[in-house]
């Protein structure tokens, strides 16, 4: 079957959701992260869709709600609508629907959410959610209500506890994003169960890496990216399903023009240009801040270096799950 990926608005006529995609299991949550929290329960709507023979739906809701609520303040996303999709492919779910989140969204009933959307549109069989989720208008979709509703209905509920780390704290997207923040790329994919990763297309840039010895590929982040500005060890993967590693660097280039902050990967053993290519950067581990540099020499001094330790770095880096051993085998078809 392929993988199901719609995109339903739910505040316009909509067209019925095809046969594949009712009377499963179904995950629901925001997800943002899919990390080790959210398996939890992804992982528990997986057990019991194999357990009941049926498929395995994850639910969720584009744009992120605090986009909405606050735009002026836009999230630091970090799995957007694909990367989300990609990750519960490799999971091993049946298909993910994505509801258009809006503020005319958010003011329906917690009621009419569940007859309208688990009931009517996917014939839920079984709903798992996390501890804290909570749905429609005033938050009303509890925990316990879900329960509620699901013994009135007649489709199973179960409730995921919280998951923590080995310091006793939740896990939880606020914490990897300040990670993130703060360079701490080794805690925040500890928390993700993977290496976190963005996709973004390769642009023309400056050429100063070629001048330099060290040709990279210029990604441009979305503007709401929040990454710590510096140097990383890095896995590119491309759209093939080729993976290098490399070594990368994101800021201002403050040794040229302290301009608008680029990503630049500088891929090991490629040749050739990636010009108009969408890959994947999967962060293995921060190096150092970025610097300004009184000469040309001293910076490529510096890059050498930068380079044998990202090597070092990536010769260690074993897939730290087997989400991720699973999600860089998957080409780009869905």
């Amino acid at each position: 079957m392929a993988f199901a990926d719609s995109f339903i608005d739910l505040n316009q006529p909509s067209v019925p959701l095809p046969d594949r995609v009712r009377g499963g299991v179904v995950a629901i949550g925001n997800f943002d992260g899919m990390h080790r929290g959210h398996q939890a329960v992804l992982e528990d709507a997986l057990n019991e869709a194999r357990a009941l023979g049926v498929k395995a739906i994850m639910l969720t809701f584009e744009p992120h709600p605090r986009s909405v609520f606050r735009p002026e303040h836009p999230v630091f996303r970090l799995t957007p609508h694909a990367e989300k999709a990609r990750l519960a492919k490799a999971l091993g779910f049946d298909g993910m629907i994505s509801l258009h989140f809006t503020k005319d969204f958010a003011t329906q009933s917690a009621e009419r959410f569940i007859e309208d959307m688990l009931i009517g549109a996917l014939a839920a069989r079984k709903v798992i959610s996390g501890y804290d989720f909570h749905f429609g208008k005033d938050r009303k979709g509890s925990p316990d209500f879900l329960r509620d509703q699901g013994k009135y209905h007649g489709f199973g509920v179960s409730i995921v506890d919280m998951k923590a780390d080995r310091t006793g704290d939740a896990v939880s997207s606020t914490r990897i994003r300040q990670a993130l923040e703060d360079g701490a790329t080794h805690r925040a994919n500890l928390l993700l169960g993977y290496r976190y990763f963005f996709t973004a297309n390769v642009v023309h840039g400056e050429k100063n890496g070629r001048k330099l010895g060290y040709p990279t590929a210029n990604l441009e982040l979305p503007l709401n990216s929040r990454l710590k500005e510096g140097i990383y060890a890095v896995r590119l993967i491309r759209a093939n399903g080729h993976v290098y590693d490399g070594v990368a660097s994101y800021g201002r280039r403050p040794t040229f023009d302290n301009g608008a902050p680029v990503f630049e990967v500088h891929a090991f053993d490629f040749e050739g240009d990636l010009y108009g290519e969408h890959v994947h950067v999967a962060l293995c581990d921060y190096l150092r801040g970025e610097e300004k540099f009184d000469s040309l020499d001293a910076l490529i001094a510096q890059m050498d270096e930068d380079s044998a330790k990202a090597k070092a770095c990536l010769a260690q880096a074993k897939p730290l799950s087997a989400l991720e051993r699973t999600l860089w085998s998957l080409n780009e078809q869905r």
